[in-house]
């Protein structure tokens, strides 16, 4: 989950004209596709390295967060249509006393009462391994200031614990979802979920363990937990493989209750590479304007796989739950419906 460069290269069409801030912060240019009559926009969304993307949409903006690159602990970029993206700062400049700089991974943030917090996975100094802190902010884009007292979660007999994502169920409670770290060491990966408290700084209760790796396309990990509830389904979504080949995919698993028990999809992979698009994952469930759901995720471009050679882009395509299944019309390069703002 290493990243290289903060350079933006937005392709939308043959046309192109200049982009207007979105953000209003320093530090972001863009440039401003056109669009077409037909609403067709193209893939990926934000062209430069932009991995383990999260989106959380705040009135009619949404914010994205990707794992560190040389300049951020926590890049961030905005967008009015899920399709033109303005990179701006480092959402979270200050890293808590625990954590050793580098390796700040896969962050997400949720609105809880009057702030926002914002999980991520850090290098946990003492032990070497990754961790999951939270940070708070009276703003989505920061800047987040990290919760005094040492990680949120860090299962250190099981690898480290790695890529926390929040759901909030209908009733209004909050969960944690995470993946222990075990593939840094030869133990089995979990997908884990615990209630948090009022404040979303707390877990409360006890974990439970979802799923396990043990289907042969998963190989030796799963991680990027996503939860979805619609129609009374709980909708886990996750990527498998290694994450720097194009084996990387996402599959999904189904329940009744939050916490379970979880069936994995008899269908899995449900996004694979194909094309030019490469080992696409680390995917995040954003919902519109019109309230239609899109899967936003990762993806290398086919023969530029690792970090030493290319990036993973910022991807953007349907995804639809309903009777228990999930369907991604993905991975396309040219989706042929735009998100509405």
């Amino acid at each position: 989950m290493r990243t290289a460069r903060l350079a933006l290269a937005l392709t939308l069409g043959a046309v192109l004209a200049p982009a207007s801030s979105l953000a209003g912060g320093s530090g972001g240019t863009a440039t401003r596709p056109a669009t077409t009559a037909t609403g067709i926009f193209k893939n990926p969304v934000l062209d430069q390295n932009f991995p383990d993307p999260a989106i959380l949409k705040v009135g009619n903006t949404y914010h994205a967060y990707a794992t560190n690159s040389a300049s951020a602990n926590v890049p961030h970029a905005v967008s009015r249509d899920l399709v033109r993206w303005e990179v701006g700062g480092d959402a979270m400049p200050t890293l808590p006393g625990w954590a050793k700089l580098g390796r700040t991974w896969a962050p997400e943030v949720a609105r809880v009462g009057n702030r926002y917090v914002l999980y991520f996975t850090a290098w946990h100094e003492e032990s070497g391994r990754q961790c999951i802190g939270a940070a708070t902010s009276a703003a989505p884009a920061g800047p987040f200031q990290p919760a005094p007292g040492g990680p949120l979660v860090c299962q250190l007999g099981e690898g480290g614990s790695i890529d926390a994502s929040p759901f909030r169920d209908a009733d209004g409670k909050l969960y944690l979802l995470w993946k222990n770290d075990g593939n840094c060491c030869n133990q089995a990966t979990n997908i884990y979920l615990q209630p948090l408290d009022a404040t979303g700084l707390r877990l409360t209760g006890r974990e439970t363990a979802l799923i396990q790796n043990f289907q042969l396309w998963e190989g030796n990990v799963i991680e990027a937990p996503t939860l979805h509830r619609e129609g009374g389904v709980y909708y886990l979504l996750y990527s498998a493989g290694p994450f720097d080949s194009d084996l990387y995919a996402v599959g999904y698993a189904t329940a009744s209750k939050v916490t379970g028990p979880y069936r994995k999809a008899p269908e899995n992979p449900i996004l694979v590479s194909k094309g030019t698009v490469a080992g696409p994952g680390h995917q995040t469930v954003v919902t519109d304007g019109a309230g239609r759901t899109w899967l936003a995720y990762h993806a290398w471009t086919a023969g530029r796989i690792g970090d030493e050679v290319g990036y993973r882009s910022l991807y953007l395509d349907r995804v639809t739950f309903g009777g228990g299944k999930v369907r991604v019309s993905g991975p396309t390069v040219t989706p042929q419906v735009r998100p509405t703002p």
